[in-house]
């Protein structure tokens, strides 16, 4: 008797134990939105390429999580910050949403973390490169993944000059993006000994970069950065090549671009260009054939840094869901940064406590057509950065969640 009333209560303990798990799924669904540029100048790189990475994520999840079906929506920002707030109070509030990822745009990014932040929301940030994000405007429900404009500027400026390339003088657009990026970049060419021997700002938007080029031909450096993007970097990687700047033998020197660029410009014309990413889809077998997947499931668009970064924060969001147990925000964001972020390119990837995914960084250089083999060979890599040598070190942050510890 009494064996058998223990049997009972132990039944009855598992099963309000499994009643009490389930119902830490709020809305008995895990909703993940892709707020992100749809109609814009970011959309060739993010917008249905965005959607389909979180929707393989969660694919590869198995669809469900703690028992529950994962659903995925999407709407367009329109790179406007105004919108973004109003969409992402809209989900959160009366939608049901439980995570946004992407969020193309530094403006639209920091815009939707004060959203995230009141509400306890997580924000999976792969689309926006600012390190405001994960500085001063930290959040502990923020993740940032795939870049910034500070590893970037690091990763090409110190290599480079490491390697001997000296001697640098900038193009770059007249507002605060590209300010920064300049900024950023002199200041880790004189930390390794070069020098920056001149500079000169456009309006956003100039057709004609040719007098630019030629006062970059002039100074004679051995490096020209460009600290732009956009259209605005095409036009003006196009105009170096007709001025024939790499073939007089400078080096050209891109700050942020993404492969999606390169296979646009064509390889006769980007050939020589040194960049730095977080993620190129032909490094190793593994990377080979997460992207031979996505290509097909995407009519074969060639995964950037931005859709890797997409789907390794989805996927690491879900886990940090099923390990927690519940999808509540402030859980679920301390469950991710507890778990190493493990996935077909990060491995064993720390989230440190201001939200910084801690990716590897690779410089690269862009192969000539006679050096590529096939579509999407256009990277030689000229060396590798780990995550701690790239991203701005926690000494020097302003997060508030780093500064109160």
């Amino acid at each position: 008797m009494l064996r058998a009333r223990a049997t009972l209560w132990a039944v009855v303990i598992v099963t309000a134990s499994c009643a009490a798990a389930r119902a830490q799924v709020s809305d008995d669904v895990v909703k993940i939105g892709v707020l992100t540029d749809h109609s814009g100048g970011f959309a060739y790189l993010v917008g249905k390429h965005s959607v389909e990475a979180t929707q393989m994520a969660v694919d590869d999840f198995g669809g469900k999580v703690l028992g529950k079906p994962i659903v995925v929506v999407t709407a367009d920002h329109q790179n406007k910050p105004d919108i973004a707030t109003a969409l992402s109070r809209k989900w959160f509030d009366t939608e049901g949403v439980d995570a946004i990822t992407d969020v193309a745009g530094s403006a639209v990014a920091l815009a939707t973390q004060e959203i995230a932040r009141t509400r306890n929301k997580i924000l999976l940030i792969s689309g926006a490169a600012t390190t405001e994000l994960t500085g001063k405007a930290c959040s502990a429900t923020t993740t940032q993944w795939s870049y910034d404009t500070y590893s970037f500027a690091k990763g090409t400026a110190s290599q480079m000059t490491k390697q001997g390339e000296d001697t640098w003088f900038f193009l770059t657009s007249d507002y605060a993006f590209g300010h920064s990026l300049q900024s950023d970049a002199s200041h880790f060419v004189e930390a390794n000994g070069g020098k920056v021997v001149g500079s000169v700002r456009f309006p956003f938007g100039t057709p004609d970069f040719s007098s630019f080029v030629l006062q970059a031909q002039a100074s004679k450096a051995k490096v020209v950065g460009l600290a732009m993007s956009g259209a605005d970097l095409l036009n003006a990687i196009k105009q170096t090549r007709e001025f024939g700047l790499v073939q007089s033998g400078q080096n050209l020197a891109s700050l942020v671009i993404y492969i999606n660029d390169i296979e646009g410009l064509g390889l006769d014309v980007a050939q020589g260009l040194t960049l730095t990413t977080s993620f190129y889809w032909d490094m190793n077998g593994e990377t080979r054939a997460w992207a031979k997947r996505f290509m097909e499931r995407s009519g074969g668009f060639i995964p950037n840094l931005i859709t890797a970064g997409t789907y390794a924060s989805v996927l690491h969001y879900l886990k940090a869901v099923q390990a927690a147990g519940t999808d509540d925000g402030k859980a679920v964001a301390a469950k991710m940064r507890e778990l190493p972020v493990n996935d077909f390119y990060n491995k064993g990837v720390e989230i440190r406590a201001d939200g910084r995914v801690l990716h590897k960084n690779y410089l690269m250089k862009v192969k000539s057509p006679s050096e590529s083999k096939y579509r999407g060979d256009y990277y030689k890599v000229v060396s590798e950065m780990s995550g701690a040598e790239s991203y701005r070190p926690l000494s020097e942050s302003q997060c508030p969640l780093v500064q109160n510890k």
